[in-house]
């Protein structure tokens, strides 16, 4: 008997040692196999972190042969894929222009090609173009029907300003003021629509150059609502090129810069009503110049000072309806910014 009793105990110790080893074994295996899925698991969201490209990089297949060659520095789609892009002087089919000082440019919207450009990243003055931007933050942060009265503040401009003929104590929508900056380049207007979406002149101003930059216009600085001369109030005509192409596209803004004339009626103090005809800037517009053959200006806007020169930005179509931005800065005169300006419009459907 005591010998059965002593198999029995070795038996049971052998079983205990067998399970002890089975149950080490079966430890070791789920731990390689947790380490293996945590190793796996990490390979496998690295590679989906990773971009598939279907076609090995080469440099002589993405880079023009010659990438100083004016033509290839256009290229620029992934900087700019909807705005044209160009070097400061470019012209292909030797456009001549009256003066080396003017600034210009004539850009195809659709097809974002450069027809011509002449000094557009030279710093100039802008001049009533500058409304441009004061029409862009009226309608993207003002009401057009909310009634605004006149101030002193208003119509404190140096002699001679292009007035729209508003006296302290009117008062008017801002849909009318809009208007009257947009047609007959009130700087009355301008400064009422800055005192009233800034609460002053000064906070507009900041709003005026905040919007710059989100445009991309890298060589403008704005001190003013109107563009009367300041020399720390510059641009340049590849920014007002930006600046316009962001405007158009405001419904507002659309339908105003195709006005050839407006009646501004205010209402007086006493409630008596006052109407003034206020005809358009832009000589297309009005008649007093005419467009190439095929050509249809749609609108734009003008600004003359002594420094600044004459200034004309405008949105043309083709015979085949393409939109075009053409712009003329510091011209010598009035009448030689519409002949130069034809000069470049002749281009768009060529």
């Amino acid at each position: 008997m005591t010998g059965v009793k002593s198999i029995d105990k070795n038996q049971k110790k052998k079983g205990h040692d067998w399970n002890h080893w089975a149950n080490r074994i079966f430890a070791g295996v789920l731990a390689c196999i947790l380490i293996l899925a945590g190793v796996l698991g990490v390979i496998l969201y690295r590679q989906s972190r990773v971009f598939h490209l279907s076609h090995e990089y080469s440099v002589e297949k993405q880079l023009p042969k010659d990438v100083t060659d004016s033509r290839n520095t256009q290229l620029a789609k992934g900087f700019a894929s909807a705005l044209c892009v160009t070097e400061a002087n470019y012209n292909p089919a030797n456009i001549n222009v009256t003066s080396p000082d003017e600034k210009a440019l004539i850009f195809n919207l659709d097809t974002s090609t450069v027809l011509f450009a002449q000094g557009i990243y030279d710093r100039v003055y802008p001049a009533s173009i500058t409304k441009i931007m004061t029409a862009i933050l009226a309608v993207k942060y003002g009401n057009m029907d909310d009634v605004i009265t006149i101030t002193v503040d208003d119509l404190n401009l140096e002699e001679g300003s292009q007035m729209s003929g508003m006296q302290a104590g009117d008062t008017v929508t801002m849909d009318q003021l809009f208007h009257a900056l947009m047609i007959y380049s009130a700087n009355d207007a301008a400064m009422a629509i800055a005192n009233h979406i800034g609460g002053n002149v000064d906070n507009f101003v900041s709003m005026m150059n905040e919007e710059a930059r989100t445009l991309g216009m890298t060589g403008t600085h704005f001190v003013n609502p109107h563009g009367l001369h300041d020399e720390n109030h510059y641009t340049t005509a590849y920014d007002v090129y930006l600046m316009l192409n962001a405007a158009y596209k405001y419904t507002e803004f659309y339908n105003a810069m195709q006005m050839n004339v407006y009646t501004l009626t205010v209402t007086k103090p006493d409630g008596s009503e006052s109407s003034r005809r206020l005809d358009s800037t832009d000589h297309y517009l009005t008649g007093e110049a005419a467009a190439p053959k095929n050509v249809t200006v749609l609108g734009g806007k003008t600004g003359t000072t002594g420094e600044a020169g004459a200034c004309l930005a405008l949105v043309s179509q083709n015979a085949y309806g393409q939109p075009f931005i053409s712009v003329i800065l510091n011209a010598q005169k009035r009448v030689i910014l519409y002949q130069d300006m034809n000069i470049l419009l002749s281009q768009i459907n060529s």
